[in-house]
């Protein structure tokens, strides 16, 4: 028989030496000489012999446990015909010839063995074990399957192989060593192409094909088109966005998709999901109208707003900013979940950059657009300061309306340089409404104005030339500052206190001045500017009044003293 070669032509990646040491293991020697094949009529059977009728002089006997046993006893019965062959040259026992069944059977296994080798014939084998170096399959004897022909890619767990069957192609078979081995792989590597032709055959760009899932990543999916892959790209599955390949298909999913680009000469195929379907933003302004109302499902939360899909594949954004009135919210998360169905306003449609604006803070009105109606200015209201700023405190009156307390108004007295050393955020505080602008959405607070201003009080009641006494508070190279009411103070300059000439006209030397720091005493007002809240105040001035009054008071005593003489002497002269 022309058949393979004794000698085993070496697998790459296999280990020759440990392929022969398992054939060695299995060999089976035969003499040169094959006995005759015989057919035999089964006479009796019973559970030690079957006796059987070969055609001689003699009948033959066969061991039972040659042959195959069913319910407990041999699996042949009388009139059946089997195939046997004399055994040890004929030998007798009791008068029978020994005959074998089972070396008939081997005889009929390695013609059919041999012949599917010589065809390629592939072969029906069932994995019995792992061994060293691969796997061993019952063929009807025990072949050997090296691990690198199991499958087309490395196999790493050679055990979950172990009970299946699969068929296989007989790569090397020595009747006389009685050892095989075989190849799942070249049948795989076979099957894999005249699938991939067939597939091959029946794509072009636009064209349907149908497909399982095979693998899925973050980009994308492979899809097995028979042999040959395609990429279905993570942009492709769908209209809307897709975080994830996982969210829209799953490995072993049947679907059917349509060729987007295919290079042949590289076996690139792109395919695409979407594209089964119409595009839904065709003509989306028209199905969705600005201001018009939509429900829809919340299916993804972030920090800047909610993603709505409003239909498979049309998906607007519920912005942070349009979910309430109110500022004070930090995280979408508090008004809405993933799953959540939600009504919503439409603000606006971006056909182009695939974009629907939504709110949901519209279905309620604008606190805003009738805030005149319950506030006035001059009224008092009370909020709780929601943020603070160099400038400012917001200060929130109720939801969606807040109100700026500038830094100027929260003190008349203070200078105050941040809110943080007037107010606390989150502390519950009342203010005096300034100004209302509603279209530009501003509402301003004032919390000084709760209390009377000492300035103006002190300008309605005193004019310039008038005496007031102060505490002087703190001085400077250029005089003293004279505390009148709280919070108001006046300028003594040093050249309005008398003293050293040479004290009052130094500008530089940073003298300290001559009136003490705490002392009280009397002023005259010699300069007020209401508008610049300036007062000018003189110690010396109110000297002078003293010296004029003084003066006036001499002068008026001597005209009097003057006047006494003079008719002291008329009335002398009168008598002389």
């Amino acid at each position: 028989m022309a058949g393979p070669s004794d000698e085993y032509v070496e697998t790459p990646g296999t280990d020759s030496a440990d392929y022969e040491a398992f054939l060695d293991d299995y060999s089976n020697h035969f003499t040169s000489g094959e006995p005759e094949l015989l057919h035999g009529h089964v006479l009796s059977v019973s559970d030690k012999e079957v006796i059987v009728d070969i055609g001689r002089k003699t009948e033959g006997l066969v061991p039972a446990t040659q042959l195959p046993w069913a319910e407990g006893k041999p699996a042949v019965k009388p009139g059946d015909i089997i195939e046997v062959m004399i055994d040890r040259n004929g030998d007798q026992i009791e008068g029978y010839i020994l005959l074998s069944y089972e070396r008939a059977h081997r005889r009929q296994v390695w013609e059919h063995l041999e012949k599917a080798a010589a065809e390629g014939t592939p072969l029906k084998g069932r994995v019995v074990n792992k061994i060293k170096g691969g796997l061993t399959v019952d063929i009807g004897i025990i072949a050997f399957l090296p691990s690198s022909q199991v499958d087309v890619r490395p196999v790493h767990n050679l055990d979950t192989y172990i009970g299946q069957e699969f068929d296989v192609r007989i790569l090397k078979l020595n009747r006389r060593r009685g050892n095989a081995v075989v190849s799942r792989r070249v049948l795989v590597e076979g099957e894999l192409m005249a699938r991939k032709s067939e597939a091959l055959a029946h794509i072009y760009e636009g064209a349907e094909v149908t497909g399982v899932v095979k693998n899925l990543t973050d980009y994308g999916a492979f899809i097995d088109l028979g042999g040959i892959d395609g990429l279905l790209h993570v942009s492709d599955l769908s209209y809307g966005n897709v975080s994830h390949p996982s969210s829209v298909v799953h490995v072993g999913d049947r679907i059917t998709t349509k060729v987007l680009k295919f290079d042949r000469e590289k076996e690139r195929i792109s395919l695409g999901l979407k594209q089964m379907r119409p595009d839904p933003w065709e003509n989306i302004d028209s199905h969705y109208p600005a201001q018009s109302r939509v429900i829809g499902r919340i299916v993804s939360v972030t920090d800047y707003g909610a993603f709505v899909e409003l239909e498979p594949g049309v998906e607007g954004l519920i912005h942070i900013s349009e979910m309430t009135w109110s500022r004070r919210m930090k995280h979408p998360a508090k008004v809405v979940k993933a799953g959540d169905q939600v009504e919503a306003v439409v603000l606006e449609v971006k056909p182009k950059e695939r974009r629907i604006s939504l709110g949901i803070k519209q279905l309620e009105a604008d606190p805003w657009t009738t805030i005149n109606e319950r506030y006035s200015i001059g009224s008092v209201v009370e909020g709780r300061v929601r943020k603070l700023a160099d400038f400012g405190a917001f200060v929130e009156i109720e939801e969606g309306i807040d109100g700026l307390v500038h830094i100027s108004d929260m003190s008349w007295t203070a200078h105050v340089k941040h809110p943080s050393e007037f107010v606390k955020k989150g502390q519950m505080l009342q203010a005096v409404v300034l100004n209302i602008d509603a279209p530009s959405r501003r509402l301003s607070l004032g919390i000084k104005q709760l209390q009377p201003d000492n300035w103006e009080i002190f300008f309605r009641s005193h004019q310039v030339g008038d005496v007031v006494r102060g505490r002087i508070c703190r001085g400077a190279a250029f005089g003293v500052f004279v505390e009148l009411l709280p919070g108001v103070e006046g300028l003594c300059h040093r050249s309005e206190i008398p003293g050293d000439p040479k004290r009052r006209n130094a500008k530089s030397a940073g003298e300290a001045p001559v009136l003490p720091v705490g002392e009280e005493m009397d002023f005259k007002i010699i300069k007020m500017n209401e508008a610049q809240r300036r007062i000018g105040l003189s110690v010396r001035a109110l000297n002078e009044d003293g010296e004029r009054d003084r003066l006036q008071d001499y002068r008026r005593q001597a005209a009097v003293a003057s006047s006494s003489v003079g008719q002291a002497m008329k009335h002398h002269s009168e008598e002389n």
